[in-house]
């Protein structure tokens, strides 16, 4: 049974914490900050995110040491590129603002090569629709312009904040499937998973339509081990699906319900609320 559930609803961002996501994140966890937080334990040893993405609850931490990771080689990429190359990504972004031939033509000419690519994708990211990552079948960004209402691309002073926070010499950043990282942990370390998922589908198709963002298969090898973690004294937050199936996962931690607005349908008038599970250990 789980063993209390909480409701903590808010839509306001908690207060300013610098440094700040440097990415638009599709499921980014910076909008539930304020309910998320009361809960991070005082103390806590190595902290681990294995799904990092735009990295939300690792910068209003700003802890001392962690191993961060995410399957997405383009993701890690970028993170490096902020702690090893933040001047060239500020010089290749400061010029310019969004446009729609520079992001189709950026996005259909993809380089290669580091840290360049990283950059393309910073620009892209700030400019495609509502900050999705997704690919084709040949791993191609493929997200369409989205129309920007500001010219804002990039926070200089943010984007240096994040690069000294990252460059401390206990902070790994790796690409990895998020079992690897998961083998390391403590008793009294702090682990935070947040898989790919989309709360559309709460209600009706959930595994459907989250297959190929991560698969049932994935949804249950990570319960299993953050069960094994949690017996091993190890603080563990997971951020899913507000799903019966997915709780059922989670039957032994205690269950928080999350709420947001709906950021996902392009007309705004369409946009619920939705809201998230939360699963913690201790």
């Amino acid at each position: 049974m789980h063993k209390q559930a909480v409701t903590q609803a808010t839509d306001k961002d908690p207060a300013p914490v610098d440094p700040r996501p440097f990415l638009r994140w599709a499921g980014s966890k910076q909008r539930l900050l304020g309910q998320i937080l009361p809960f991070i334990p005082s103390t806590y040893g190595r902290y681990y995110e294995p799904f990092l993405g735009s990295g939300a609850l690792f910068l209003a931490l700003q802890p001392e040491r962690a191993s961060l990771s995410d399957f997405s080689e383009e993701v890690v990429g970028v993170w490096k590129a902020v702690r090893d190359n933040v001047d060239y990504l500020s010089d290749y972004l400061r010029p310019l603002k969004p446009d729609k031939t520079i992001f189709y033509d950026i996005r259909a000419t993809r380089t290669l090569d580091y840290p360049a690519r990283a950059a393309e994708f910073l620009y892209l990211n700030k400019t495609c629709w509502n900050g999705l990552y997704r690919v084709n079948s040949r791993g191609e960004f493929n997200v369409p312009y989205g129309a920007p209402q500001s010219d804002f691309i990039f926070d200089e002073a943010n984007l240096k904040l994040c690069a000294d926070i990252l460059k401390r010499p206990n902070i790994t950043l790796t690409r990895c499937d998020f079992a690897q990282t998961l083998r390391s942990p403590r008793s009294g370390d702090l682990v935070f998973l947040d898989p790919p998922y989309v709360t559309k589908h709460n209600l009706n198709g959930f595994r459907d339509y989250n297959e190929r963002l991560f698969s049932w298969a994935d949804q249950e090898r990570l319960a299993a081990t953050a069960r094994r973690l949690a017996n091993r004294g190890v603080h563990v937050i997971v951020s899913n699906a507000d799903h019966a199936d997915v709780i059922a996962l989670y039957d032994e931690f205690r269950l928080i319900q999350l709420e947001r607005p709906s950021t996902l349908a392009s007309n705004a008038a369409k946009r619920g609320r939705v809201t998230e599970a939360m699963f913690v250990s201790f």
